[in-house]
This record gives structure tokens, sequence and C-alpha cells, in this order.
């Protein structure tokens, strides 16, 4: 092993990975600045902005997609979102794994760390089964999406379809109308497809490689995690979709259907942190922007391509608070018992989460004259990863 191979074997994972993502991001917004990919001149600060965002799968953008990038300015943008999404290291050893040589042992260790594998998770099964699932649900959301935007009389219906599929998979919220998908609000298929696709990245690659060793039979049962994720995926999105139908007076113009479209998709962005929308979110009341707020800040779950607190964290926390209150010994969930040392790590993943959230909010409001309530929904918004 040569002296540099040892000194990046000695960098701590979470250290390498970090500075893997900064590296792609800087790339990004060279290749963003160059003119040949510009419909108008881009500073670049918005090509620095916009290449962290989509390798963050956020979705903010300070400029305007569609009038700002050309058709290479926009395929370097969204190879960045599944890079990105998917993860650097899953691609690159996908490669290798492809041209029938081993992954290193640093590999593995950033792909688990990056993922925050569970124990008992092949990684090679693993880096598999993400890759090809991935690439497969985009494929297939894309030829769907094609033939809906087509009916639609969408222009540039295939370029549309393909990038608006990785996309949402890959919850980066990032679309090439200016409105994002205002003008589909009341299309149920492509909303259902939006949103089948954004859950699908959310609730996360260890969920559909779980599921799958479970229908091919190489296991007995789900594990604890996966059931998990569905469980408290299915009860959010639920629950909060029909608090806004309900509450949210806007909608009270549409048909009992339409509205129950609209709210389920104003939820279901928040708490995917996929980030597109069908209603101008401005526009919303204030109890329903924060109830966004809240689905923003739970966020989708580990391994998947969203952001937040994560399901699994606000889980483990609400485990402790009913263990708190029936004076239990020990904390559990579901009939099981949760390792102290998860607990610690939610504990300190949501106190870690709030205290940078808090600065950010703090440093907005010293700079910014936008009320309070904006700069919240802004912070939350892109700590998040979500691009409301």
């Amino acid at each position: 092993m040569s002296a540099l191979s040892r000194f990046i074997s000695s960098i701590n994972p979470y250290t390498l990975l970090i500075l893997g993502y900064i590296s792609l991001m800087i790339v990004g917004s060279i290749l963003l600045s160059l003119p040949f990919v510009h419909e108008v001149p881009v500073s670049f600060l918005d090509a620095l902005f916009t290449s962290i965002s989509a390798v963050s799968t956020t979705g903010l953008i300070t400029v305007s997609m569609p009038d700002s990038y050309n058709l290479a300015g926009e395929i370097i943008i969204i190879i960045l979102i599944q890079i990105g999404g998917i993860g650097y290291m899953s691609l690159a050893s996908f490669v290798v794994l492809a041209s029938r040589k081993k992954i290193s042992t640093l590999s593995e260790s950033l792909i688990k760390t990056d993922f925050s594998l569970p124990e008992g998770f092949s990684i090679i099964d693993f880096i598999r089964s993400v890759v090809i699932f991935a690439f497969s649900i985009e494929a297939v959301g894309a030829i769907i999406l094609f033939i809906l935007f087509w009916q639609a009389n969408t222009p540039d219906a295939l370029w549309q379809a393909i990038f608006h599929s990785i996309s949402a998979f890959c919850t980066a919220g990032f679309s090439l109308f200016n409105n994002s998908l205002e003008d589909f609000k009341f299309n149920f298929w492509i909303n259902l497809v939006i949103t089948l696709l954004a859950l699908g990245g959310s609730i996360g690659f260890i969920v559909f490689s779980d599921i799958y060793l479970r229908i091919t039979g190489r296991k007995e049962h789900l594990t604890f995690t996966s059931r998990i994720i569905l469980r408290f995926t299915l009860v959010f999105v639920s629950i909060g979709s029909f608090i806004v139908f309900l509450t949210e007076s806007q909608f009270g113009d549409y048909s009992p259907e339409n509205s129950l479209l609209v709210s389920i998709f104003q939820v279901m962005t928040a708490s995917t942190t996929v980030g597109f929308n069908t209603y101008a979110i401005g526009d919303l009341s204030s109890g329903v922007l924060f109830l966004i707020i809240i689905m923003m800040l739970s966020g989708a779950s580990p391994s998947g391509t969203g952001g937040g607190i994560k399901s699994t964290t606000i889980t483990a926390l609400y485990a402790v608070m009913v263990g708190t209150f029936r004076s239990q010994e020990s904390i559990t969930f579901a009939g099981r018992t949760i390792p102290p040392d998860k607990v610690r790590l939610a504990a300190t993943n949501f106190f870690f989460y709030i205290i940078v959230l808090g600065t950010g909010i703090f440093l907005l409001s010293l700079i910014e004259e936008h009320p309070i309530f904006e700069i919240i929904f802004e912070a939350t918004s892109a700590l998040g990863t979500v691009g409301l």
C-alpha cells in the first residue's frame, strides 16, 4: 500500500465523504460556469449555488433553470442530481463490480457510512440493488411521464419526462418549469407518478433491498428498520394530508377530489423532501405552512435520497418519550427494544440538527428583512434539502 493510500485510509469515513461531495460540487460549479451551457450569462456564485443544490438534491435555485441553462447545462445538472441522489461511492463501486473486480475495504466503509446501513446487509448485494433499482425505477417513471406529458401537449415531452423522473426519484425537486408542477395540479396521473417516484427515493434503498430479499425468499421477515420506515411514512403522509384537506381554506373553490389531490401532493413533497409543488406555496395559510415546516423537519428515511432529521430518529425519540411517561427501564417500539447506542445516536442527530437550523435562522434574520416565519421556512427547506 502506497503512502497516499495509507493516508486516505487513516481519514475518518465521514470526512472522506464530505471531501468527496465538496469536490463534486466544485467541479459542477465550474462546468455550470462555462458560457456554452448558458441561455443567458450566469455568475459563478449562481453556478456554485446551483451545483451545491443539485448534488445535495435540495432543489433551491437562484436563477430560472429553463431561462438560464440550455440543454447542455440541464444535462450537467441532472447528472449532478443523479450522483448526489444515489451517492458517488455507490456508482463508482458499481462500475468496479461490473468489471468483475473487488471493491476495496475503504469503499465498503464509505458506502456503509453514506447510507447508514444496519448490521447484516451485504455491501456488494446492496450496491447492485441500489443502482439497478434506481435506474430501473427512473426509466419506468420516464416512460410513463413521457406519455403523460405528451398527452398534455408539453413541449420537449421526452426530455421533460427524463429530467423530472430522475429529479423526483432523487428527491431533488429541480424542474424545467418555472412554476414547478403547478400547471398539473389536477392531473391525477402525473401527480401519482411523481408521488410514487418521490416515495420510492425517500423510503430508502434499505427498505427496497429488504423487500427484494424477502420476495426472493432469501429473508424470512423484513428487518425492524424497514418496518419502522414503512409504518412512519404511511402514518405521517396520511395524517398530514387529512389535516391539510380539512384546514386549508385556499382549496375551497376546488372539488373535494381535487382538494384532496392537492393536499396529498403538498404533504408528500414536504415529507419526502422532494420539493416539487402543484400549488403556490406562498399562498398557503400560515397553519398549513407551519405543518409543512414540521414535515420538512422530520424528512425522509435513512439510506434514501431525501433529507431531514429522518424517520428512524423521530421514531426513536418518540419511543423515549413514551418510555419515560410509562417509567420503563428500557426503550421499546412496536414490541422491540431499541439499543441504548441507537437512542444516543438519535438524540445526537436531533440536537445537532436543531442547533444547525437555529444558527442558520439566526444568521439569516441578521441579514434579511423578511418576516421571521418566512426565514424559518426557507432555512428548514434548505437544511432538509427540500427546496420548497
